[in-house]
């Protein structure tokens, strides 16, 4: 089921839900009510405090949404840092014979290919990392380190190649460490309570049967509804399902990720 069936689904049933105890509430008062009479007007004390609540749950919604974009966005300058860093070791090591340079080649696209269609997936599902990249990435490691420089350029590109070896690692264990949902359940707890008081306090004003106060209730749960599924669309760093995310790799090693 794709996000956006979901979020359409959300968002529905939602305002389904909202506009059904409306009207059962509003025909039981009919009902119970006499004929002609009309409903009392509401307490300017319950108005204010339906204002700030509204408010205070804007608040602390705007706040979860800035968190978890913050959270995707220091996740995805990984993932193109750890990609960025790989490219360069294969720019660099030009100045190595040709055999040398196709041997690293080889080792950083088993890396990439094992990344994005074995690695990524699991990251996403578990939130963990498998041990096959690491001993990969640390074969690259390796190849670079035991091949002694045999001229002044080779000497020159040798340390920052290994270096760059250590920005990738780097930017894996910062990708190993953000692959997890960014808000705690308690966090949860709160903006779902909280949506759920919100959405409440309507029923607690004199809320009529008309075509736009109707629209006007649908529009605001279902508005709640779609800025929760945000939350926890982004809640997830490197995405729901899919690989899309992995996009910094099929840019810089475009034959690697498409064997």
């Amino acid at each position: 089921m794709s996000d956006w069936l979901v979020l359409a689904l959300v968002m529905a049933a939602a305002c389904a839900v909202v506009l059904v105890v409306m009207l059962l509430s509003q025909r039981r008062a009919g009902e119970e009510g006499e004929a002609g009479e009309q409903l009392d007007e509401t307490p300017d004390v319950l108005e204010y405090m339906t204002m700030m609540v509204g408010v205070v749950y804007a608040i602390v919604l705007g706040l979860a949404i800035a968190g978890v974009w913050e959270a995707r966005g220091a996740a995805q300058d990984d993932v193109r840092r750890e990609a960025q860093a790989l490219h360069e070791i294969t720019r660099r090591a030009q100045v190595y014979p040709a055999a040398v340079q196709d041997e690293l080649r080889a080792d950083i696209d088993r890396y990439v290919a094992h990344v994005v269609h074995e690695e990524w997936p699991r990251m996403i599902d578990n939130n963990e990392l498998p041990d096959k990249g690491a001993q990969l990435l640390n074969t690259v490691r390796t190849h670079i380190a035991q091949r002694e420089p045999s001229g002044e350029l080779q000497a020159q590109a040798y340390q920052p190649m290994l270096d760059q070896v250590a920005v990738a690692d780097d930017a894996r264990h910062a990708r190993a460490a953000n692959a997890g949902e960014t808000l705690p359940g308690v966090v949860w707890f709160g903006l779902i309570s909280g949506a759920l008081v919100t959405i409440g306090l309507i029923f607690t004003m004199q809320i009529g049967r008309s075509p736009r106060e109707l629209l006007l209730a649908g529009l605001f749960s279902a508005l709640i509804a779609f800025l929760l599924f945000l939350v926890w669309d982004f809640d997830a760093p490197f995405g729901r399902s899919g690989t899309d995310s992995a996009d910094a790799f099929r840019l810089l090693f475009p034959g690697a990720v498409d064997e």
